[in-house]
């Protein structure tokens, strides 16, 4: 239409969104369906933090608040950084946003000008890029495959950098693999970064307390004191404590930096949900005992998913170290006929047959930057998990 913007037509519609959607609509057809497109934990938000929202709706907070967060808020978000990662910031070194998303976004808008170019490592969570492009950037993808268990290497960044590079966008563990770096792997890139003064850091966060086995969190500025005043370390609640509707994302990085995203939030949707943000300060400084139990539920669910994946015809799935995600490679899938005569010319093809032949709803790699792969959000119970396996362990096996 003649009268929408040109900057719609940089962007697209998150794919992750679409097909949750589909998955919706097919399912109230009266369809058989599982998804497993949704990157939403499906536990209930923890008690407590119920209770501390409705305390606020009882007692009158329940007004606007500072544009960016709360006081008490900040404060606890900058006791999580130094308890958790041993960084020390002050409370006017932190912004809270509407959801992690908002976060990344007002970073992106108050920083990037035409030419700007902002490294993503691919796969990459469909957003980056889009966010870049809304904000005038160019987004420079560079493919780290499985044959890295999909981790960047430094010599992969050495070589994307250029003098227009303003951020590097860093994300572990990772939607959509679960790929985790090691204190080891994120010191090689912290050293290729301390290199190049001109390039900062977003470090996406979100899925801190999502790891598995022996695997050790660490970010980036807490690897390499060097890089703290030109690094952006951004986390939320969404994943970790269940509160993906609250929407509630925070982050910590230079005076400046915060003030200038502060601007942006200011004239867009000002102040996050005052309830949501007394439920995220529960959160972050009430008891953490829950965690450990959901890690070990998500970790049973991963093991099964990787299990009876690599069990299916053509399909090579990665152990990953966290977050709630794998991300299948399907190479010996391609070119060949579903049972229903369906053509598997590419990903995006294997994702639609399996969703319309067998009613399991997953995400396809393109949407990604990584073909030919689909992504599976194992955030479901192993009953659901375990059926939603054997149905394409059983359309794998009909391809022909």
């Amino acid at each position: 239409m003649a009268f929408l913007s040109d900057t719609l037509s940089r962007v697209k519609p998150s794919p992750t969104i679409v097909v949750t959607t589909k998955a919706a609509e097919l399912k109230a057809q009266g369809r058989d369906i599982i998804a497993l497109g949704a990157g939403e934990p499906d536990f209930d938000t923890p008690e407590n933090i119920r209770i501390a929202a409705k305390a606020a709706i009882d007692t009158g907070k329940t007004r606007y608040t500072p544009v960016d967060g709360i006081p008490e808020l900040k404060k606890a978000i900058c006791g999580k950084f130094l308890h958790e990662n041993g960084l020390t910031y002050q409370p006017n070194q932190v912004s809270v946003g509407t959801g992690g998303k908002q976060i990344l976004y007002n970073a992106l808008m108050a920083t990037c000008n035409p030419g700007d170019e902002v490294i993503i490592p691919a796969p990459y969570w469909v957003s980056y890029p889009d966010m870049v492009l809304l904000a005038g950037g160019t987004p420079v993808p560079v493919v780290a495959g499985i044959e890295t268990q999909f981790k960047l290497t430094p010599a992969q960044l050495e070589a994307a950098i250029t003098p227009k590079t303003k951020w590097f966008i860093f994300n572990s563990p990772s939607n959509p693999t679960g790929a985790g770096y090691t204190a080891a792997e994120l010191r090689g890139l912290t050293d290729v970064l301390m290199k190049h003064p001109h390039v900062w850091i977003m470090s996406d966060d979100m899925y801190e307390h999502l790891v598995f086995d022996d695997f050790k969190f660490v970010t980036p500025a807490q690897i390499e004191p060097g890089l703290y005043d030109r690094t952006l370390t951004c986390n939320g609640v969404s994943k970790s404590y269940a509160m993906t509707g609250w929407r509630i994302g925070y982050a910590a990085g230079p005076v400046a930096l915060i003030k200038a995203m502060a601007t942006i939030q200011s004239q867009s949707t000002s102040n996050p949900s005052s309830v949501s943000q007394y439920a995220a300060l529960e959160a972050l400084s009430g008891p953490q005992d829950f965690l450990a139990p959901n890690r070990v539920i998500f970790q049973r669910r991963r093991d099964l998913v990787v299990s009876m994946l690599n069990d299916a015809k053509g399909v090579t799935c990665p152990n990953p170290e966290g977050a709630f995600y794998v991300y299948p490679d399907i190479s010996g899938c391609m070119g060949k006929t579903s049972a229903a005569g369906k053509l598997i010319g590419n990903d995006e093809d294997f994702a639609t047959a399996l969703l319309e032949e067998t009613g399991v709803a997953v995400v396809f790699g393109a949407a990604f930057g990584v073909s030919p792969n689909f992504r599976v959000s194992y955030a479901t119970s192993e009953t659901i998990l375990a059926e939603a396996c054997r149905r394409i362990q059983t359309f794998c096996a009909g391809l022909v």
